[in-house]
């Protein structure tokens, strides 16, 4: 029974293949247009956290507090120093990893060619804490960060510019005014997510970095890696407890430097873009209303078209059940075959978005079954009022109409 009703469904529809489509197009853009959006967004959600991750698991940033531009600072200014690392060293017995880092971009030269890198002093613990390994050569030893050795690693952005695929191993680059000996190249980091090439470095010894690049002794940056298993939240509170003894801050004052928890920011930044995917989907959604909109639309024509063939069919023993069950699954039929063509359309423009965006391609399951299920139930609602008008004509009036 519901297989001839289905049969007779798609006859109809193919009588009318052009008026059948237009009606169908509704639901086609509101089913591509949520399922592209959702996809393009779930995977620029991975991508933030594809992002984040590079930075290290679990790890913390400690930076010195800036005061607001324009405002008056309700803290005195200082920068990190080494016994605010070394205080950190001892006091933390839930992290992994404790490292100081000092930046600054200056031109690297090797030969006749130069670039403009982003040059790191550090210390071993750092590879750790960002959790960043060597493709090739090896990293500080403890003698060469304690003497501040003219030794470096390069990333592979500035080892393709200098020396393509060959191996600079062994080789001197000048580092601003100082000749530094390659002693390693790094593992590929990519673009962050914030548009910069991570791979654009060159990493030497704190102490050396300190003298030759900065000349002095501040610490940008102190990197803590929080043990597994460990919530980065406890090790934040340890943190800012150390500092606070350390940097002698009154207790009614506040802090002087800020700690970040890259994982609760990666966690912010997510929860942002899945509420902006959330919004556009809802949006998109509205156009399949107006397909349903259509749906009624037409199966009222087609109502109104077919009184005749309904008057016969009820003439010759058809009950009402018989035309109401005929005309919804004949709107569900045109709504599923909508949300079919819809899907592949949306996971379609999804996939052509993820290769010019270079964003994954992160299609949902449940969601394309949400889409499936919520276009039938598109076609039921919208259709039943047309198949129950069909259903209560009377016969003898209904064939009496031409």
């Amino acid at each position: 029974m519901i297989w001839e009703t289905v049969r007779l469904a798609l006859r109809s529809i193919r009588r009318n293949v052009l008026r059948s489509f237009l009606t169908l197009l509704g639901i086609v853009i509101g089913v591509a247009a949520v399922i592209a959006m959702i996809t393009i967004g779930s995977g620029t959600t991975e991508k933030v956290k594809g992002d984040i991750s590079k930075l290290g698991s679990n790890l913390l940033v400690v930076r010195a507090a800036r005061p607001e531009r324009g405002g008056l600072a309700s803290f005195t200014p200082r920068q990190l120093e080494e016994k605010d690392l070394l205080g950190l060293r001892k006091g933390l017995t839930s992290a992994k990893a404790v490292s100081a880092a000092s930046q600054s971009t200056v031109r690297v030269v090797y030969g006749a060619e130069n670039i403009a890198a982003s040059v790191t002093g550090t210390d071993i613990e750092f590879f750790t804490a960002r959790d960043w390994n060597v493709s090739s050569g090896r990293i500080f030893t403890e003698s060469e960060v304690r003497g501040g050795a003219n030794v470096c690693l390069v990333g592979q952005t500035v080892r393709q510019q200098f020396f393509g695929a060959g191996d600079p191993e062994g080789i001197a680059i000048r580092v601003n005014r100082t000749s530094c000996k390659i002693i390693g190249v790094l593992e590929s980091k990519g673009t962050s997510g914030f548009g910069q090439d991570q791979d654009n470095v060159v990493m030497m010894p704190l102490g050396s970095f300190q003298r030759r690049i900065s000349g002095n002794r501040n610490i940008d940056t102190i990197y803590v890696a929080a043990q597994d298993g460990v919530a980065t939240s406890d090790v934040q509170d340890s943190i800012e407890a150390i500092l606070r003894d350390t940097r002698r801050i009154a207790p009614d004052a506040d802090n002087n430097f800020e700690v970040r928890d890259m994982t609760q920011i990666a966690d912010a930044m997510a929860s942002a873009t899945t509420t902006m995917t959330g919004m556009l989907g809802a949006v998109a959604a509205v156009s399949l209303l107006v397909g349903g909109i259509g749906i009624m639309n037409i199966m009222l024509v087609s109502v109104t078209e077919r009184t005749r063939e309904i008057g016969i069919r009820l003439a010759i023993g058809a009950h009402e059940k018989h035309i109401l069950i005929q005309f919804l699954v004949e709107a569900t039929v045109l709504s599923l075959l909508g949300g079919l063509i819809g899907i592949a359309l949306g996971l379609s423009l999804a996939g052509l978005a993820s290769l010019t965006l270079s964003i994954p391609f992160a299609p949902s399951i449940p969601i394309i079954l949400i889409a499936v299920g919520f276009s039938a139930l598109i076609g039921m609602v919208f259709g039943f009022f047309p198949a129950l008008r069909g259903a209560r004509l009377d016969p003898i009036d209904a064939l009496r109409h031409e």
